[in-house]
């Protein structure tokens, strides 16, 4: 039958459903939540739509911008909080989201442009934001926007953010640092620092770059004693001996993890 002339309304709600689930979850909230219409009303409030809400945006108005989030959080995240247990959001709005309404099953947070100078204050025992990251953040991504060159000491940057981050949040199992498209991140440096330096009891995941590969070694020297996750990148390999015979245990305790992972 040719209906040419088919309306959004005139489908069921099921396949309504499937289309908006291809969409952005805030772009369907935004649009549809509380309109005067009960079908589409009624199938943004579904709670697969509050899950995770990506708040980053390409739009560069911030009329556009700040009359989306006031929607946000004056009318929508008090009435979906419950549901929400991701956040991606840039540190230029992240206090306001965070703080609109208590999101007690928020686990997740992924702060995109994340630079030591903007960011690095909300984790700190004065932020308005203290609690969601100490005690319910247990996985923290962070595209890092901060410029290698341009920070001046690895060692300064590793012990100022990294290892601060890390015991800041005192419940995080998943540590997730990637660089921005066009920019290199500083890399972790911890070979000339005190061995309990970037140290964690809860740490299952981490990804990272890493200035050297005694830095990566460093990592698997027993701090993060509970680390079954390791993805790393290095800048360059140390040519010297102890560092090869390192490499060497290193390949060994691999070769026992693998074997035990495909023996359970």
């Amino acid at each position: 039958m040719n209906r040419p002339n088919v309306h959004l309304l005139d489908l069921p709600n099921e396949m309504l459903f499937n289309i908006l689930k291809k969409l952005d979850s805030v772009d369907v909230l935004h649009s549809l939540f509380g309109i005067n219409n009960e079908r589409l009303d009624s199938i943004s409030r579904e709670e697969i739509f509050s899950y995770t809400l990506n708040f980053t945006s390409n739009v560069h108005d911030t009329t556009i911008i700040d009359s989306m989030l006031g929607r946000f959080c004056n009318y929508i995240l008090p009435r979906i909080h419950y549901n929400v247990k991701c956040l991606i959001v840039e540190p230029v709005s992240m206090e306001r989201i965070l703080l609109a309404t208590p999101y007690p099953n928020l686990t997740e947070l992924k702060i995109f442009n994340f630079q030591r100078d903007s960011s690095l204050h909300y984790f700190t025992d004065e932020s308005s934001l203290r609690h969601i990251f100490k005690q319910q953040i247990t996985k923290l991504g962070l595209i890092n926007k901060d410029c290698e060159h341009a920070v001046g000491s690895l060692k300064d940057y590793t012990k100022r953010v990294y290892a601060h981050i890390l015991t800041y949040l005192e419940n995080l199992e998943h540590l997730n640092v990637v660089e921005t498209s066009n920019l290199t991140y500083p890399w972790l440096s911890i070979r000339y620092l005190p061995s309990n330096t970037f140290s964690s009891l809860t740490l299952t995941y981490l990804c990272i770059n890493v200035n050297t590969f005694s830095d990566c070694l460093c990592l698997l020297d027993g701090r993060l004693k509970q680390l079954t996750t390791f993805i790393v990148k290095f800048s360059y390999i140390d040519r010297n001996s102890s560092t090869i015979h390192n490499l060497v245990g290193v390949l060994y305790l691999v070769n026992i993890f693998v074997r035990t992972k495909c023996q359970l």
